[in-house]
């Protein structure tokens, strides 16, 4: 006792469940902790005794033993948070010992657990009506974060958060859905604005008629389209145009397209992802280009006969999925001469599902304009016609690509290249504990941008994106304000209104799946994540950062917001191994990824069937300038094994599967089901459920 007597740096008196704790440190390590208990005598306040704490064990020491330990103390403290009745009597009892104590600010928790910590302005972490140190304020956070199941990401920005605003209680109203500002505030997109000389319309050397109808819209080109044309669009060079949401790429496609028609040069392919986006460009074509070209739709029909009532091959404009234009070239269609190709969303490339399909059906495409189609005699054998070379002009549209020069090379396309946002983006974040919360949370934010008008006399509407439709029903019930839900299962009719209305500011929100994202074509002035799933898989960096580039558009308001609402521990199918508090920090520090079409063995199958199927003896050709790489040796084998082909001639049954899209794998399940004579909906119910595993 009289060594560690003799070290003693300071002495630290905290009052607690009536008596005062008593901690000793040394080079600060705490050497000795107890609880003095002090007596009222005739010369005032005085030791009792002292309550050592030894392990487990209490070791009752007399009063000297406190009073040697204060004589000894190079400084003596006592706790802010002790009453003010305790401070007085403190200082009563040492001031009869000669002995003077400062009052600090010291850490609650700390002070409690018997150490000595004391607090700044700088370090102090408020908690309540409290203060605590920054170490302490941790350990409470990571007990939160624990609870919550928040992982890494999420922990790490609430751990900077903390440190920053200094408040406990503020972080934790964060992680129920609080909607503070300045906490929910992850970053800020600026605006930016390069410098482009904007083409006048005037100027434009492009058919008249079509100069005119454009003339009606605007004075001038907007920057990328001005970009585009001074690069060649309009002389026939192919192009790929990277450029953010509303910034203006499809009038590039538009431009050269309908200018190819109209001077008789072949007719305009514009190529989608998606039916639903299809069907909206198709309309949007015909209600603007109708008195001057013929337009029609080619959707998709992998698993279903087709009977193309829809498509007129001899229109000027073929509107189409890449799926549907693919099923064409896949049986054979006469889609006539192609003056140009648009496709938009060419980052799709690097979906894994998609990716390779896409990839498949430029280089058929490409082959097409090329050599002409292929025709099919009495016989069922496939004759190619004579060679013709279209001189088609491709044109390729992406809001989102890591790698633009990489691509355009693989593409053989001049790269346009534009980073202007057109206003300011806010990106928040914050935490939900459920579904329900998360509804709560969207409920208040729809309302508050609804009830605002920006500085041009529009009110703030929401794009709400979730994972599923029914999810965008319940969303949208429960909303106070008017919404909408909007995806691909409504028919066209309903889908055409909820359009109408929210461009009339009739309605504050729609409420849509993530699948539609890259055709959703609402001026709002909000986007809300209320999922970062799209079905069972987690969004993309491109995906993302193209869904929220829908916030904010310059005609309509002054800035865009975007909320990230966060359900820590979530996932939304067994297959995810991120959970969705991950997701969230990973996309919104993510880096853009490269467009890459990768090919594992069925995708390098599928598309080398394909290939033969429209190509025969050329089939390497195509795959050889595909953009991923193909392993065509490899695939020609397997295809052999399977019977998909003889020698370099696709069977029936090769010519079956690729008809309808089919990989190996569901075509192998399928035939053994029909050999068993299982009923057709059984055997789509087993291919379904492949998919989903």
């Amino acid at each position: 006792m009289s060594q560690q007597v003799a070290e003693v740096e300071t002495l630290l008196l905290h009052e607690r469940d009536g008596t005062y704790l008593v901690a000793v440190e040394r080079d600060g390590e705490r050497v000795l902790r107890g609880a003095l208990e002090v007596k009222q005598t005739g010369a005032g306040p005085r030791p009792a005794r002292l309550r050592v704490r030894t392990g487990n064990d209490e070791d009752l020491r007399g009063p000297e033993q406190f009073v040697e330990l204060a004589r000894r103390a190079r400084r003596i403290r006592i706790s802010e948070q002790t009453s003010r009745e305790g401070r007085d009597e403190l200082r009563e009892l040492l001031d009869g010992y000669q002995l003077e104590a400062k009052v600090v600010r010291t850490c609650r928790l700390c002070a409690n657990a018997g150490r000595y910590s004391p607090l700044t302005t700088e370090t102090a972490i408020v908690d309540g009506n409290e203060h605590v140190c920054p170490d302490c304020a941790m350990r409470e956070l990571e007990r939160e974060a624990e609870f919550r199941g928040l992982r890494s990401g999420a922990r790490d920005r609430l751990e900077d958060l903390l440190l920053e605003v200094g408040d406990l209680e503020r972080i934790r109203n964060l992680l129920s859905g609080d909607l503070d500002p300045d906490l929910t505030r992850f970053d800020t997109i600026s605006a930016t604005t390069d410098e482009v000389d904007l083409v006048p319309v005037s100027e434009l050397d492009v058919h008249p008629d079509l100069k005119s109808k454009v003339a009606g819209r605007f004075d001038t080109l907007l920057p990328v389209q001005s970009l585009a044309v001074e690069h060649g669009a309009l002389d026939g060079r192919d192009q790929l145009v990277v450029s953010a949401t509303a910034t203006g790429k499809t009038l590039v496609g538009e431009l050269a397209g309908i200018d190819r028609v109209l001077k008789g040069e072949g007719k305009m392919l514009f190529l989608v992802p998606l039916v639903a986006l299809a069907n909206q460009k198709y309309e949007s074509f015909r209600e603007r280009y109708g008195d001057l070209v013929d337009v029609s739709i080619r959707v998709g029909a992998s698993r279903i006969n087709d009977d193309g009532n829809r498509f007129d091959p001899g229109a000027d404009i073929i509107v189409g999925t890449y799926e549907g234009i693919d099923h064409a070239l896949r049986t054979g269609r006469d889609l006539g001469e192609i003056g140009s190709v648009v496709i938009d969303e060419i980052h799709t490339l690097g979906e894994d599902e998609r990716g390779h399909r896409l990839d498949g059906l430029v280089s058929r495409l490409k082959y097409y304009t090329e050599r002409g189609t292929t025709q099919s005699s009495r016989n069922g054998e496939r004759r190619s016609r004579e060679p013709r070379d279209m001189d088609t002009q491709w044109i390729y549209l992406s809001a989102t690509v890591g790698n633009p020069e990489e691509l355009a090379g693989k593409l053989r396309a001049n790269l346009i290249e534009f980073e202007e946002r057109p206003v300011p983006i806010e990106r928040h974040v914050t935490f939900t504990s459920d579904g329900r919360e998360k509804e709560e949370v969207e409920n208040k934010l729809v309302r508050r941008a609804f009830d605002t008008k920006s500085s041009k006399g529009f009110r703030g509407q929401t794009i709400v994106f979730t994972n599923s439709r029914r999810r965008c029903h319940e969303i949208s019930r429960r909303l106070e304000y008017d919404s909408a839900p909007y995806h691909a299962g409504l028919d066209y009719g309903r889908r055409k209104k909820v359009e109408r209305m929210f461009g009339d500011q009739e309605i504050a929100a729609v409420v849509t799946t993530a699948a539609l994202a890259a055709g959703v074509d609402f001026p709002a002035s909000q986007v809300i994540f209320d999922s970062l799933a799209m079905g069972i898989e987690w969004l993309t960096v491109q995906e993302f950062e193209q869904m929220l580039g829908r916030a904010g558009r310059p005609d309509y308001h002054d800035e865009g917001t975007v909320y990230v609402l966060v359900e820590p521990d979530c996932t939304y199918h067994g297959s995810q191994e991120m959970t969705e508090d991950e997701v969230a920090f990973k996309l919104l520090k993510g880096e853009m990824e490269s467009v890459e079409t990768r090919y594992d063995e069925a995708a390098a199958v599928e598309e080398t069937l394909a290939n033969l199927v429209v190509a025969g003896k050329h089939a390497k050709r195509l795959n050889d300038r595909m953009v991923g790489e193909v392993p065509t040796r490899h695939a020609l084998a397997k295809l052999i094994e399977y019977g998909f082909i003889d020698g370099l001639s696709p069977t029936p049954l090769g010519r079956a599967v690729c008809r309808h899209f089919l990989s190996p794998d569901e075509a192998f399940v399928m035939l053994d089901a029909v050999r068993q004579g299982k009923h057709p909906y059984d055997v789509v119910a087993e291919v379904e459920l492949m998919d989903e595993h």
